[in-house]
Protein backbone atom coordinates (compact mmCIF):
# COMPACT_ATOMS: atom_id res chain seq x y z
CA UNK A 1 0.00 0.00 0.00
CA UNK A 2 1.26 3.33 -0.88
CA UNK A 3 0.81 6.34 0.49
CA UNK A 4 -2.23 8.58 -1.44
CA UNK A 5 -0.22 12.17 -1.98
CA UNK A 6 -2.45 15.30 -3.18
CA UNK A 7 -1.65 17.24 -6.64
CA UNK A 8 -0.23 20.56 -6.04
CA UNK A 9 2.72 22.78 -5.30
CA UNK A 10 5.61 20.53 -3.53
CA UNK A 11 7.37 23.65 -1.97
CA UNK A 12 11.28 22.82 -0.54
CA UNK A 13 13.02 24.81 1.47
CA UNK A 14 16.31 26.67 0.53
CA UNK A 15 19.01 25.74 3.27
CA UNK A 16 19.95 28.21 6.14
CA UNK A 17 17.60 31.62 6.47
CA UNK A 18 16.85 33.59 9.67
CA UNK A 19 13.40 33.74 8.58
CA UNK A 20 12.62 30.03 8.03
CA UNK A 21 9.62 29.23 9.90
CA UNK A 22 7.95 32.49 8.71
CA UNK A 23 9.11 31.52 4.85
CA UNK A 24 7.62 28.60 5.10
CA UNK A 25 4.21 29.43 7.17
CA UNK A 26 3.94 31.92 4.10
CA UNK A 27 4.60 28.72 1.64
CA UNK A 28 1.66 26.83 3.28
CA UNK A 29 -0.81 30.04 3.37
CA UNK A 30 -0.46 29.97 -0.40
CA UNK A 31 -1.63 26.75 -0.98
CA UNK A 32 1.83 24.44 -0.57
CA UNK A 33 0.46 20.49 -0.13
CA UNK A 34 3.50 19.25 0.65
CA UNK A 35 6.72 20.98 2.02
CA UNK A 36 10.82 19.49 2.50
CA UNK A 37 13.08 20.19 4.61
CA UNK A 38 16.51 20.67 2.84
CA UNK A 39 19.46 21.81 4.55
CA UNK A 40 22.66 20.88 3.30
CA UNK A 41 24.76 22.26 6.42
CA UNK A 42 26.44 19.99 9.05
CA UNK A 43 24.98 22.55 12.03
CA UNK A 44 22.69 19.10 13.64
CA UNK A 45 21.14 21.10 16.14
CA UNK A 46 19.58 23.50 14.18
CA UNK A 47 18.77 21.33 11.64
CA UNK A 48 17.18 19.57 14.23
CA UNK A 49 15.45 22.24 15.65
CA UNK A 50 14.28 23.90 12.66
CA UNK A 51 13.13 20.34 11.20
CA UNK A 52 10.81 19.42 14.92
CA UNK A 53 9.21 23.54 14.69
CA UNK A 54 8.15 22.68 10.35
CA UNK A 55 7.15 20.06 12.25
CA UNK A 56 4.57 21.39 14.29
CA UNK A 57 3.89 24.06 11.46
CA UNK A 58 3.11 21.54 9.02
CA UNK A 59 0.64 19.79 11.52
CA UNK A 60 -1.05 22.81 11.96
CA UNK A 61 -1.48 23.14 8.50
CA UNK A 62 -2.85 19.40 7.58
CA UNK A 63 0.21 18.90 5.37
CA UNK A 64 3.05 16.26 5.37
CA UNK A 65 6.33 17.31 5.73
CA UNK A 66 9.70 15.37 4.40
CA UNK A 67 13.11 15.50 5.37
CA UNK A 68 15.84 15.19 2.45
CA UNK A 69 18.21 12.80 2.58
CA UNK A 70 18.72 12.74 6.08
CA UNK A 71 16.56 9.33 7.48
CA UNK A 72 17.99 9.71 10.84
CA UNK A 73 16.70 13.45 11.35
CA UNK A 74 13.62 12.52 9.78
CA UNK A 75 12.87 9.55 12.43
CA UNK A 76 13.96 12.05 15.36
CA UNK A 77 11.70 14.54 14.33
CA UNK A 78 8.52 12.47 13.13
CA UNK A 79 8.59 13.58 9.73
CA UNK A 80 6.18 11.89 7.78
CA UNK A 81 8.88 11.11 5.48
CA UNK A 82 12.01 11.37 3.45
CA UNK A 83 13.46 11.90 0.00
CA UNK A 84 16.52 10.39 -1.02
CA UNK A 85 18.42 11.07 -3.74
CA UNK A 86 20.44 7.89 -5.74
CA UNK A 87 23.80 8.51 -3.27
CA UNK A 88 21.37 8.16 -0.49
CA UNK A 89 20.31 5.35 1.92
CA UNK A 90 18.41 2.99 -0.17
CA UNK A 91 14.51 2.56 0.24
CA UNK A 92 14.49 -0.53 2.07
CA UNK A 93 16.46 0.56 4.58
CA UNK A 94 14.63 3.69 4.92
CA UNK A 95 11.73 2.27 5.24
CA UNK A 96 12.63 0.08 7.86
CA UNK A 97 13.78 2.92 9.98
CA UNK A 98 10.48 5.23 9.25
CA UNK A 99 7.74 2.62 9.45
CA UNK A 100 5.59 1.66 6.61
CA UNK A 101 3.33 4.63 6.61
CA UNK A 102 6.15 6.21 6.20
CA UNK A 103 6.62 8.81 2.18
CA UNK A 104 9.30 7.64 1.07
CA UNK A 105 10.31 9.75 -2.45
CA UNK A 106 13.17 8.92 -4.79
CA UNK A 107 14.91 11.13 -7.34
CA UNK A 108 14.97 9.46 -10.78
CA UNK A 109 16.39 12.88 -12.76
CA UNK A 110 16.19 11.52 -16.70
CA UNK A 111 15.72 8.21 -16.42
CA UNK A 112 12.60 6.31 -16.99
CA UNK A 113 14.73 2.55 -15.80
CA UNK A 114 15.69 4.21 -12.46
CA UNK A 115 11.66 5.48 -11.97
CA UNK A 116 11.09 1.67 -12.74
CA UNK A 117 13.43 0.77 -9.80
CA UNK A 118 12.77 2.84 -7.49
CA UNK A 119 8.92 2.12 -8.05
CA UNK A 120 9.56 -1.56 -7.68
CA UNK A 121 11.64 -0.78 -4.37
CA UNK A 122 8.50 0.64 -3.07
CA UNK A 123 9.19 4.49 -3.34
CA UNK A 124 5.84 6.64 -2.98
CA UNK A 125 6.53 9.36 -5.06
CA UNK A 126 9.43 9.78 -7.98
CA UNK A 127 10.84 12.81 -8.99
CA UNK A 128 12.31 13.96 -12.06
CA UNK A 129 13.87 16.84 -13.36
CA UNK A 130 15.61 18.93 -13.73
CA UNK A 131 13.13 20.12 -16.99
CA UNK A 132 14.71 23.73 -16.71
CA UNK A 133 17.66 24.91 -15.67
CA UNK A 134 18.34 25.22 -11.99
CA UNK A 135 20.00 28.01 -10.21
CA UNK A 136 19.92 25.26 -6.98
CA UNK A 137 21.43 22.65 -9.41
CA UNK A 138 23.29 24.32 -12.49
CA UNK A 139 24.59 21.11 -13.59
CA UNK A 140 21.95 18.87 -13.25
CA UNK A 141 20.47 16.21 -16.12
CA UNK A 142 17.82 17.66 -17.83
CA UNK A 143 14.22 15.76 -18.29
CA UNK A 144 11.32 16.35 -20.55
CA UNK A 145 7.72 16.35 -20.39
CA UNK A 146 7.49 13.28 -22.66
CA UNK A 147 9.46 11.43 -19.64
CA UNK A 148 6.49 12.33 -17.58
CA UNK A 149 4.05 11.31 -20.07
CA UNK A 150 5.98 8.11 -19.88
CA UNK A 151 6.29 7.42 -16.36
CA UNK A 152 2.30 7.65 -15.54
CA UNK A 153 2.37 3.53 -16.43
CA UNK A 154 4.74 2.99 -12.96
CA UNK A 155 1.72 4.00 -10.92
CA UNK A 156 3.16 6.30 -8.73
CA UNK A 157 2.75 9.77 -8.14
CA UNK A 158 4.89 11.99 -10.37
CA UNK A 159 7.14 15.29 -9.41
CA UNK A 160 8.48 17.66 -11.59
CA UNK A 161 11.52 19.93 -10.47
CA UNK A 162 14.47 22.16 -11.77
CA UNK A 163 14.07 25.67 -12.73
CA UNK A 164 9.99 25.71 -12.45
CA UNK A 165 8.51 28.78 -12.26
CA UNK A 166 4.40 29.69 -12.48
CA UNK A 167 4.90 30.60 -16.32
CA UNK A 168 6.61 27.25 -17.34
CA UNK A 169 5.15 24.69 -15.07
CA UNK A 170 1.57 24.23 -16.83
CA UNK A 171 2.59 22.56 -19.45
CA UNK A 172 4.55 19.64 -16.96
CA UNK A 173 0.98 19.29 -15.18
CA UNK A 174 -0.14 18.72 -18.88
CA UNK A 175 1.98 16.11 -19.20
CA UNK A 176 0.99 14.21 -15.65
CA UNK A 177 3.11 16.05 -13.10
CA UNK A 178 1.41 15.37 -9.62
CA UNK A 179 3.52 18.21 -7.73
CA UNK A 180 5.49 20.73 -8.63
CA UNK A 181 8.21 21.40 -6.72
CA UNK A 182 9.63 24.52 -6.14
CA UNK A 183 12.61 25.88 -4.53
CA UNK A 184 14.06 29.49 -5.90
CA UNK A 185 10.29 30.47 -6.91
CA UNK A 186 8.71 29.96 -3.98
CA UNK A 187 11.35 30.78 -1.22
CA UNK A 188 13.48 33.45 -3.12
CA UNK A 189 10.59 35.31 -4.47
CA UNK A 190 9.87 38.53 -2.26
CA UNK A 191 6.19 37.01 -1.84
CA UNK A 192 6.60 33.45 -0.92
CA UNK A 193 2.52 33.58 -0.25
CA UNK A 194 1.55 34.57 -3.35
CA UNK A 195 4.32 32.64 -5.27
CA UNK A 196 2.65 30.12 -3.84
CA UNK A 197 -0.43 30.48 -4.47
CA UNK A 198 0.55 31.43 -8.44
CA UNK A 199 1.75 27.68 -8.33
CA UNK A 200 -1.57 26.42 -6.66
CA UNK A 201 -3.16 27.80 -8.57
CA UNK A 202 -2.17 26.10 -12.03
CA UNK A 203 -3.62 22.70 -10.17
CA UNK A 204 -7.05 24.57 -9.12
CA UNK A 205 -7.36 25.08 -13.24
CA UNK A 206 -6.71 21.69 -14.15
CA UNK A 207 -9.05 20.20 -11.85
CA UNK A 208 -11.55 22.71 -13.06
CA UNK A 209 -11.45 21.64 -16.68
CA UNK A 210 -14.33 19.57 -17.90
Amino acid sequence: MHIPLPRGLYAITDGPRHDLIHACESALAGGARLLQYRDKTGASARRRDEARALRTLCSAHGVALVVNDDVELAREVGADGVHLGEDDTVIAAARAILGPDAIIGASCYDSLERARRMAAAGADYLAFGAFFPSPTKPAARRATPELLVAARSLGRPLVAIGGITPDNAAPLVAAGADLIAAISAVFGASDVRSAASRFASLFSRTMDTP
